[in-house]
Parts: structure tokens; sequence; C-alpha cells
């Protein structure tokens, strides 16, 4: 599993490393007026450190199920590139499957949005292409879309981060197959702090 973790970061890393500096040309035409839209590359910072997750995945998607299934494991996640990125590394376990995966979260300075990379060590070619969900923090709710296939059909896929205190957050999945008129929620997680050993003295 670790080889397949660092060939899968160094993939993420590789793919997306332009976006820890703006080009020069983009510099020069700024899509937004700095003074407009709010800084948000801080907005992650609460995800840094270790966590006890709970996940409640649906057994299958866009078919009706009521079926969930339940995970508990452990995510760890640390800053890169002074706060403009992150990298997550996730680890649950139920009695019928194991996932593991790496999140690769970067703050465009330009657009005020993040892009948010998943790789699952049971895809470690990441998938072709590479397409990251894009989208932002508004009072401490963010959300964040794209548009992938699924099961050979084009789906809306929406990620929302919620409820977040300095010792909890929550995630939820969706999928639209309607253009985005409704959503089924597939994935759920809850995720609560480690809080850090107190040092030995002696």
């Amino acid at each position: 599993m670790n080889s397949l973790r660092s060939v899968g970061l160094s993939l993420l890393l590789c793919s997306v490393g332009y976006l820890a500096q703006p080009s020069s040309a983009s510099s020069q035409t700024p899509t937004v007026k700095p003074d407009t839209v709010r800084d948000g590359q801080h907005d992650f910072d609460y995800e840094i450190g270790t966590w006890k997750i709970h996940l409640s995945r649906l057994q299958d998607r866009l078919a009706g199920s009521k079926t969930w299934v339940e995970f508990d494991g452990t995510s760890v996640t640390r800053k890169i590139w002074d706060g403009r990125g992150n990298i997550e590394e996730f680890e649950t376990d139920s009695p019928t499957g194991h996932i593991e995966g790496l999140t690769l979260r970067v703050y465009n300075p330009l657009t005020h949005q993040w892009s948010i990379y998943w790789a699952s060590s049971k895809d470690p070619d990441l998938g072709q292409p590479l397409q990251p969900m894009v989208g932002e923090f508004k009072d401490r709710h963010g959300e964040f879309y794209d548009q992938e296939l699924w099961k050979g059909r084009s789906v809306y896929v929406r990620f929302v981060w919620s409820k977040i205190t300095p010792n909890s957050a929550h995630f939820e999945q969706s999928y639209s197959d309607d253009g985005g008129k409704t959503w089924e929620v597939n994935w759920i997680t809850d995720q609560t702090r480690v809080k850090d050993e107190p040092e030995k003295t002696h």
C-alpha cells in the first residue's frame, strides 16, 4: 500500500503543481478583483491533524438503494505550500470492505477557489483524465462540483462540508442525473479530532 500511496501522491503533485504559483500571463489578467472576493486560502486549515472517521456509504448509487454500509477509520491531513494546499490520507474498514484513499486540495489565489483531487488505492492511475472538484466556502459552508461518468452516464457530483468546529466536521457527497434538479447523497462522513497525547516528563 505504501508504494501505491507514493505513486498516487507523486502523480497528484505533478498534475497540479502548476497551481502552486500562478503563471505570469494569468497574473496579468486576474478574473476577479482582489478587493471584492475574500481570501479563502485558510478555509481548510481546520482539517489539519488526525481524525477518527465514521463513514456511511450507500450500497449502490442512483439505483434506488436504501442500504447503507458503515465504516470506521482514521484520516491524517497535513499542510503544504504554506497553507495553499493540503494532503489527506484516508483509511476506513467495515466487515465487508476496506477503503484507502488520498485527497489533495489546492487553492487558486486568482479565482479564490479550491480544487480537490481524490485517488483510491484501488485506482492508483487516478483515472483518465484527472478531474478535480472545484468550489469555495461561504460562512464555513463549502460546496464543490464537477461532472463525471457513472456507469457510462454523465452525472453531476457535489461535495458539501458543513457543521465545522475545531474538533468535528461533516461531509456529504451527492450525485445528480437530472442536471442538478435533485441530488442523492451516497457518501457521508463525520469526523472527530484525535487530540495530541501530552508529552511525557521525566
